[in-house]
């Protein structure tokens, strides 16, 4: 299983990477998207949206099931990926290139509270 460490992760299989100016970008992880299969829709959150940690801010579409993706931190929306959009499959083959969306987390604190790749692990039992 492909798990980079240099990035944080949430129970409910999303990515987080942290940039240099505290944004963060957020995608789902290729174990998530194995279990979801063929991704053929995504729906994206608007910029300036201001959302909780927890909150359904996307939804990812496969040909077995729809799935929400959720906020890791509070924050604001600072952009959808309309490339990801698009081309929905490119989820499938680069789970960790095809970020979904970029958030300003309103502490950014908050990171240090989410999974290490080991611990995101040993929550799907990898």
């Amino acid at each position: 299983m492909n798990l980079p460490e240099q990035l944080n992760y949430t129970e409910s299989h999303e990515w987080v990477r942290q940039g240099a100016d505290g944004s963060l970008t957020i995608g789902i992880t290729d174990h998530a998207q194995d279990a979801l299969g063929d991704i053929v829709f995504l729906e994206l959150p608007e910029a300036g949206r201001k959302v909780k940690a927890g909150e359904a801010v996307a939804v990812v579409e496969s040909v077995k099931a729809a799935s929400d993706i959720y906020a890791p931190v509070d924050g604001e929306i600072l952009a959808a990926n309309a490339d990801a959009a698009g081309a929905p499959e490119s989820v499938n083959s680069e789970p960790y290139s095809a970020w979904l969306y970029k958030l300003k987390p309103a502490d950014a604190g908050a990171v240090s509270g989410l999974l290490s790749a080991a611990d995101y692990a040993k929550s799907i039992g990898a």
